[in-house]
């Protein structure tokens, strides 16, 4: 006789009624989770670093479904199968749409994230990945003094020779220093508002372009890292007229948060969903392949055609790198 999963056996070995509640007791998780993405819901510690994890949640939802199933329980079986719905439909809806025909003219513009892991990350991969994609700009997050002395002697400044590099302000940790090297002469330099360094460069232009380094706190240990994290999300500047704004870097948040898709409601278009490529996972524990968050985004003005993105390993960072193509309009 085939033998069947413990909590289908558990199920099997009850009375139907008994069984019948267990099955929705079982389904109430998954219940929960799903009501939570659909309404935006999620608040504080540790709702917040869960729903990081809602692709996994989608996985597993035919679980509780086989449960209310083998349990005869039509209200289970109602509630698993809405849930395992909306979930999967939040998972599918990561992805975008492909653009139909060619972009737009304009200038072209390559910009890709890179995330040093506390300045850890060799210099070299970096500069490879520079000079082998042809990087025009490259937004830096987690730099360090050291770091930034081992970039510059591995010749990044030879590719890209202007730059902006906020040091880490005083009592902070050195890796909450942030950088924007670029091919390209920059304009005004400044820094935009949160709790680590996120230099913003604007390349002349009418309208003019800016890009900021994004690196929010991340949200994952205490009540009081979620209220730093959410406000650094609200405390993003928004799309103007005047400018075309991109955010690139590490959000330490993915599509499944209500606060990242409350910056994409401002104003912004996803470059990864724009492209139909939105369920890219670019953060991974260095020594394990699970889970992998879709942590890293480049965020753009609709204004700016997507021609392409793609993620890119770096040797040493647990991020991999965020290459987009941008068409910049009028150029």
């Amino acid at each position: 006789m085939r033998r069947l999963p413990g909590a289908l056996v558990s199920v099997a070995g009850m009375a139907p009624t008994s069984a019948r509640r267990w099955a929705v007791a079982a389904t109430t998780p998954w219940v929960v989770w799903a009501a939570l993405r659909r309404t935006g819901g999620e608040r504080g510690f540790p709702l917040v670093p869960a729903l990081s994890f809602t692709p996994y949640a989608a996985g597993t939802a035919l679980l509780p479904l086989a449960v209310a199933v083998r349990a005869r329980s039509r209200s289970a079986t109602v509630l698993a199968a809405g849930a395992g719905a909306v979930l999967a439909g939040a998972v599918r809806s990561h992805r975008g749409r492909r653009p139909v025909g060619p972009p737009p003219a304009g200038r072209r513009l390559r910009i890709a994230t890179v995330s040093l892991r506390r300045g850890l990350v060799p210099a070299g991969p970096v500069v490879e990945l520079v000079r082998r994609h042809r990087i025009d700009l490259l937004a830096v997050q987690e730099l360090t003094p050291v770091a930034e002395q081992r970039l510059l002697a591995a010749g990044l400044a030879e590719l890209l020779p202007h730059a902006h590099v906020v040091p880490a302000r005083p009592g902070s940790e050195p890796a909450a220093s942030g950088a924007v090297w670029s091919r390209l002469p920059l304009g005004a330099r400044t820094v935009a508002p949160g709790g680590f360094e996120q230099p913003a460069v604007r390349l002349p232009g009418t309208p003019e372009l800016e890009v900021v380094s994004v690196h929010t706190r991340p949200p994952a240990t205490s009540p009081a890292a979620v209220r730093g994290w959410t406000e650094d999300l609200a405390a993003l500047p928004g799309p103007e007229p005047a400018v075309l704004r991109v955010l690139a870097g590490d959000f330490n948040a993915t599509l499944d948060h209500a606060a990242l898709r409350a910056v994409l409601r401002r104003g912004y278009l996803d470059a990864a969903r724009a492209v139909g490529r939105g369920n890219l996972r670019t953060w991974s524990p260095l020594r394990s392949p699970v889970p992998r968050l879709g942590l890293d985004h480049v965020l753009v003005d609709p204004r700016l055609a997507v021609a392409g993105c793609d993620v890119v390993p770096v040797a040493g960072s647990d991020h991999r790198s965020v290459v987009v193509d941008l068409v910049v309009p009028g150029g």
